[in-house]
C-alpha cells in the first residue's frame, strides 16, 4: 500500500490522496470557484457535477448564497481568492507585475477577506450532508507588510461554525515570481499553500475544551 503524505508539489496527486482518504465515491459535487477550471483541465480530477463561479455570466452562484437544499452536497472544492491589497499600482498589467491581482479576484484588506471566506464557510456547512466533505484551498499572504496567517483564522472559523478539522495537506510551489521592487524583505516568502479538508461532524477533538485547559 502506498503512503499517502501529507506535502508535494503537485495539487493534483494532493486532491487525489484526499478523495482517496476521505471521499468514498472519489466524486466532488460541486465547485463553486470553478474559475478557469485548472484543477480539472489535464483529467487526472473528474470535473464537478456542478461547476459555477462568482463571476460567471452563463450562470453565477455566489458561494456565499446558493440555491441548493440544506444537507443536499456530499463534497465541496473551495479555492477562492487570497490575495489583499488597494491602490492605484494594483491596476498595473505589466508583465510579472501584480500576477495574482490581475488574474484573480482581490480583497481591499483582511476583514473584507475573512467575512467573505466566512460567509462561505457558512453556507457551505449548510448545503453539505452530514459527515459531508469541504476541500479548502487557502494560503497566507502578507498585507501592508504585515503576515497574515491565513489558514489559522480559516480552521479557526470553520471549528466554530461546526466543521471538523479532518486533515490538511501542504502544496509546496516549486517556484514563486519574486517582486524586483522589494528593497529589503520583512517576512519568508510564501512558497507553500494549504488544502484542508473540513468535514460536516462534531469535532473529533475538542481543541476549545483543551484550550482551556492551559489558557
Amino acid at each position: 500500500m502506498k503512503t499517502l503524505k501529507s506535502i508535494s508539489t503537485d495539487q493534483f496527486e494532493i486532491i487525489e490522496n484526499i478523495l482517496k482518504l476521505h471521499v468514498p465515491s472519489g466524486q466532488i459535487d460541486f465547485d463553486g470557484t470553478f474559475g478557469r477550471g485548472n484543477f480539472y483541465k489535464n483529467g487526472r480530477i473528474q470535473r464537478p457535477l456542478i461547476c459555477s463561479d462568482i463571476n460567471d455570466h452563463s450562470g453565477p452562484i455566489d458561494i456565499r448564497e446558493t440555491p441548493f437544499l440544506s444537507d443536499s452536497v456530499n463534497t465541496i472544492m473551495f479555492d477562492p481568492p487570497f490575495v489583499m491589497g488597494q491602490g492605484p499600482s494594483l491596476k498595473v498589467k505589466k508583465k510579472n507585475q501584480n500576477i495574482m491581482a490581475n488574474q484573480f479576484s482581490l480583497f481591499k484588506n483582511p476583514k473584507e477577506l475573512f467575512e467573505f471566506y466566512n460567509a462561505a464557510l457558512k453556507e457551505q456547512y449548510r448545503i453539505l450532508k452530514k459527515n459531508g466533505i469541504l476541500i479548502f484551498k487557502c494560503q497566507d499572504c502578507v498585507w501592508s507588510g504585515k503576515n497574515v496567517i491565513s489558514h489559522y483564522a480559516i480552521i479557526h472559523m470553520a471549528y466554530k461554525i461546526g466543521f471538523y478539522p479532518k486533515d490538511i495537506a501542504i502544496l509546496e510551489a516549486k517556484k514563486r515570481p519574486i517582486s524586483g521592487k522589494i528593497k529589503k524583505q520583512q517576512h519568508f516568502r510564501k512558497f507553500h499553500s494549504y488544502f484542508l479538508v473540513l468535514q460536516k461532524k462534531n469535532p473529533m477533538i475538542k481543541y476549545d475544551e483543551l484550550m482551556g485547559y492551559i489558557c
